[in-house]
């Protein structure tokens, strides 16, 4: 039987699986679980990866920690979606190219699917996240997308957050200890395995020899325990997926109050893209490249243009990482989550989503009764598929590019540095659009909606010319399309601007409302 689970690494990912498996599995209750993350005082956290993805909300109401706090102690602010700028070629007469990716899904009109009637033209040239939902006018007018009324984590407009890493990590470590995880400050040096290959004890500085009955390996990169003691391969995926480094640089605002922007920026760049987030009191930016196409000081160089003069001293904090992931993250009695299991890269901020979802499939599969590879087997086979899909989905934001002005963008579109999965889905859109049975939400990050944004936004065409005849609602598309135009008026008339709302939230004693 299982009663003794041991975590070693915190972070992010170990503190939010520490937490989210003792409400799960109620743990410290009598005859029940005990975990204990062991963490090493002399590894810091990286705190470079400041962008989440909706389904955090879910995750943090149910371990239990109230917004408000959240966005005090972290200095959080609010994420409607992304904003990608030169991605494509500029259009004659403009400075650049844009589309937005929101996290607003377009709503039920009256039964009316509408992105036909956009292809075919009934909202003239306006981009389609522009035309279907309000979230685009709200975060280009940098608004919050709630109100101080709405309850925690329940809003119109669909969000996640921009935060501090390293001050998020220490708010899941309070909420796990108070949910009765254990929290030893130690340094693993070793890693015993017994005759069947299943780990047998730990070997720790201070604590000595220290056994459980399973393990979770969040030791990042390292991944000293699915890794280093466990041999289990990394699967690479860098042919795809060419960025490999990082370049980041916190930045203060301009002015003291400054207007905080509610979407992730991801500028395009020569061998790679900048991500510029806004948090309550700073700009967390960074430029992540292929050290194939530029070179760590030409990236540095150009990062700093980017910014301005603010960053002339400012020196940069710097990353290495391959795109990939272990496709045995659960092995015998240990299981890797957060990036011993894999990464992928900071586009798009599925880091910690994967954390969140491998903490909530082991939930569902945990081994109470010892039978590893039972879970192991369908866990493996649910988080390969969704790195997989979701490595599709990023390489769709650069193989579908027309720019050709330097070796990353055309060696990004060279049909062969995608995979097959994803060229059939693109053969398969180019007479229809992405829609449910295109998605498996069991193996799938991104719904449809999700692909339709980057797809379309990056000038995908999809040609509806030979079933024209059969979308008779025509008139009635372009009334909803002009009734989402009001809509966006109102939301801009009713909601506050992003600033307002995070200043009057971090006020002492400040709550939402309860449900």
């Amino acid at each position: 039987m299982i009663r003794n689970v041991i975590i070693v690494g915190g972070g992010t990912a170990g503190w939010i699986t520490a937490a989210y498996l003792a409400k799960r599995l109620n743990a410290g209750a009598p005859g029940g679980v005990t975990i204990t993350v062991i963490e090493s005082p002399d590894i810091g956290i990286i705190g470079v990866g400041e962008g989440t993805f909706p389904s955090i909300r879910k995750t943090l109401q149910t371990i239990g920690i109230d917004e408000a706090e959240l966005i005090r102690t972290c200095s959080a602010t609010f994420k409607q979606g992304i904003r990608f700028t030169g991605w494509r070629t500029a259009p004659a007469g403009e400075p650049d190219h844009h589309y937005f990716h929101p996290f607003q899904i377009s709503a039920d009109h009256d039964g009316l699917d509408l992105l036909p009637y956009w292809l075919l033209g009934a909202a003239g040239d306006t981009p389609w996240a522009a035309v279907n939902t309000v979230q685009k006018p709200a975060a280009d007018g940098c608004l919050a997308p709630k109100l101080i009324s709405h309850p925690d984590y329940v809003g119109p407009l669909a969000y996640a957050y921009h935060f501090d890493a390293v001050r998020l990590a220490h708010l899941l470590r309070s909420t796990a200890i108070g949910l009765g995880v254990r929290h030893v400050q130690d340094k693993v040096r070793g890693v015993a395995l017994a005759e069947n290959g299943h780990i047998a004890h730990l070997q720790c500085d201070a604590s000595g020899i220290v056994t459980g009955d399973f393990y979770i390996d969040c030791t990042g990169f390292r991944a000293q325990l699915i890794g280093e003691a466990l041999g289990r391969p990394f699967h690479s995926r860098r042919s795809e997926l060419f960025v490999n480094r990082a370049a980041a640089i916190q930045i203060p605002y301009d002015r003291p109050h400054a207007a905080i922007p509610s979407q992730t920026f991801a500028a395009a760049q020569e061998g790679g893209w900048i991500w510029d987030i806004g948090l309550h009191e700073r700009r967390g930016t960074g430029y992540v490249y292929s050290a194939d196409h530029v070179s760590d000081d030409e990236a540095v160089g150009q990062l700093r243009a980017y910014l301005g003069d603010g960053a002339k001293d400012l020196e940069p904090r710097r990353l290495r990482f391959e795109a990939g992931y272990r496709q045995q993250q659960w092995h015998g009695n240990c299981v890797a989550i957060g990036l011993a299991a894999g990464f992928i890269e900071p586009l798009e901020a599925t880091g910690i989503g994967f954390a969140e979802i491998a903490a909530l499939y082991l939930a569902n599969l945990f081994p109470w009764e010892g039978a590893f590879d039972i879970g192991a087997r369908q866990f493996n086979r649910m988080m390969t598929k969704r790195y997989d899909n979701v490595v599709d989905f990023i390489k769709l934001h650069y193989c579908l590019s027309d720019r050709r002005d330097t070796a990353f963008w055309r060696d990004n579109t060279d049909r062969s540095t995608r995979s097959d999965a994803l060229q059939d889905r693109l053969d398969r859109w180019r007479h229809r659009a992405p829609d449910f049975i295109d998605v498996d939400l069991n193996h799938d990050v991104f719904t449809a909606a999700n692909w339709q944004y980057v797809l379309y936004g990056m000038g995908y065409h999809t040609d509806l010319s030979a079933q024209a005849s059969s979308y008779r609602y025509f008139e009635d598309a372009q009334r909803v399309f002009a009734d989402v135009r009001q809509q966006q008026a109102n939301a801009a008339r009713l909601l506050p601007s992003h600033r307002a709302l995070v200043d009057q939230i971090i006020r002492p004693g400040m709550r939402f409302p309860a449900r």
